[in-house]
């Protein structure tokens, strides 16, 4: 499988299960599929298209590749209506949710990194582009549907997506084989939320001041 290739796969997966949760969270709130729509192609879309227009790639992305748009509606609409076929007494949807959101994050945050070295940025900006690719369209997806951002609470999210893009870059900067160090980078940023989200590891808090 060429590397174009596997790039290519992981961000479709990627547009489609930050949709998804997206279109979970819309059945959620109650939305119609318009709304579900909406809110499932600003979170499976929102990131790439910050990060372009951070790194001056215009037009963004999904401008010239419209089957980007047809992933996030499908995405969307499949978490929409899946949703229903989920018990709410099990914390199935919740947990349905978490767990796509999780593949969206580990995801982006390899492809944001790659877009930041790509245009040939420092390391460190590639690894912050990895990070704001994964974090944005979660935190657009939340803003929409009036709930506290993953990225701004006290659990590890933005951290996981962190360690991903820097495993990615310090893998090629090794000059390890990029497709391999694509999938393994995101295979550890997904290891990462997953044990938070199991294990409940968050980061300190202050607690709230009266």
């Amino acid at each position: 499988m060429s590397v174009a290739l596997v790039f290519q796969l992981l961000d479709y997966a990627g547009v489609f299960f930050f949709a998804f949760s997206g279109g979970m969270i819309a059945a959620r709130k109650s939305l119609d599929p318009f709304g579900a729509a909406i809110v499932g192609a600003a979170a499976g879309m929102g990131g790439g298209t910050l990060r372009d227009i951070l790194l001056g790639q215009l037009p963004v992305y999904w401008v010239d590749a419209p089957e980007y748009l047809a992933i996030a509606v499908a995405g969307a609409l499949t978490g929409y209506y899946g949703s229903t076929l989920l018990s709410t007494g099990t914390g199935a949807r919740r947990a349905a949710l978490a767990w796509a959101d999780a593949v969206g994050l580990s995801v982006f945050c390899v492809l944001g990194a790659q877009a930041g070295l790509a245009v040939g940025a420092h390391w460190a900006i590639a690894i912050l582009t990895g990070v704001m690719t994964a974090a944005f369209g979660g935190l657009v997806r939340d803003v929409l549907v009036n709930d506290v951002p993953l990225v701004l609470r006290e659990e590890i999210y933005a951290l996981a997506a962190l360690a991903g893009a820097a495993a990615y870059v310090a893998a090629l900067a090794l000059a390890l084989p990029a497709g391999a160090s694509a999938v393994g980078a995101a295979l550890l940023a997904f290891a990462i939320r997953a044990a938070a989200m199991r294990f409940g590891w968050t980061l300190p808090s202050i607690g709230r001041i009266d």
